[in-house]
């Protein structure tokens, strides 16, 4: 079996470490995350308030897990929502071709067109804005492309060797060499891209929620935080350091996942 690297241990765990504190955050907090008041306003962090407090009083680091949680929810949804479209997508051109290629691909590469952050501007406006389920539905769809490209390229790289052959003169069925015999070794070029692909979300939620259209109040967002603490950061830069500090650290760790299969993923090869 093939060691891990460097890159992948470190990845994983610091990830896992956040994954812990996010999963903490949705069942236990040391604040109420909205509770107004819990402490002085703008009170530098200590003991009591580790994040310190922001203009309203509330208690930073526990809004900062619950942000987190939220921000986490979102890109999982929106990966999974376009990891499996596309997947499915770019199973079926890249093994099949012909004329379902050519007009998904065609399809493909007009989405591809729009910059990906206008484009979920555009649905989230059509859905309606400020709502979560809107956000994980808009970058679901944007993020088809991409997974449907990689993937149709690294079935079509696939669909002539030898044991897919074998399996397909001993009768098996399509969609059993596609899933079956295709799919499981296609996973060195779609792990690296689903990493990719949840950092890109992160960012995006965060970008979209600082503007005022992604996940708003109630819902804790790292992203509508970030937006809060802009006016303040002056007076108040813990709550700009601590809120920004979670999302580098969440797509730092991803990114040396990612970067750690790659790297095996050479070696490998």
């Amino acid at each position: 079996m093939k060691r891990m690297n460097g890159y992948l241990k470190a990845g994983l765990v610091l990830t896992g470490l956040l994954a812990a504190v996010i999963v903490l955050g949705y069942f236990w907090t040391p604040y109420d995350p909205t509770a107004m008041a819990v402490g002085p306003k703008l009170d530098a962090p200590s003991l009591a308030h580790l994040m310190g407090t922001d203009n309203f009083g509330r208690d930073i680091f526990s809004r900062v897990l619950k942000g987190a949680g939220t921000t986490f929810a979102i890109a999982v949804s929106t990966v999974a929502i376009g990891a499996v479209c596309g997947t499915a997508v770019g199973a079926v051109t890249g093994y099949f071709g012909g004329a379902a290629d050519e007009i998904l691909m065609r399809l493909n590469d007009a989405l591809t067109a729009f910059p990906s952050i206008l484009l979920a501007l555009v649905i989230i406006s059509i859905l309606g804005p400020g709502k979560k389920y809107n956000v994980v539905l808009a970058l679901g769809l944007v993020f088809i492309p991409s997974f449907a490209r990689v993937t149709r390229t690294a079935f079509a790289a696939l669909r002539d060797v030898n044991y897919v052959k074998s399996v397909r003169l001993m009768g098996a069925s399509r969609a059993r060499i596609l899933v079956v015999h295709i799919l499981p070794n296609t996973m060195s070029v779609l792990l690296p891209a689903l990493t990719i692909g949840f950092n890109n979300a992160v960012l995006a939620e965060a970008s979209m929620s600082y503007l005022g259209i992604g996940a708003t109040p109630p819902d804790a967002s790292l992203g509508y935080m970030l937006s809060e603490a802009q006016g303040m950061f002056t007076m108040a830069p813990w709550y700009a350091l601590g809120t920004g500090l979670m999302i580098v650290l969440l797509v730092f760790g991803v990114g040396l996942i990612g970067e750690g299969l790659q790297r095996r993923g050479n070696e490998v090869a």
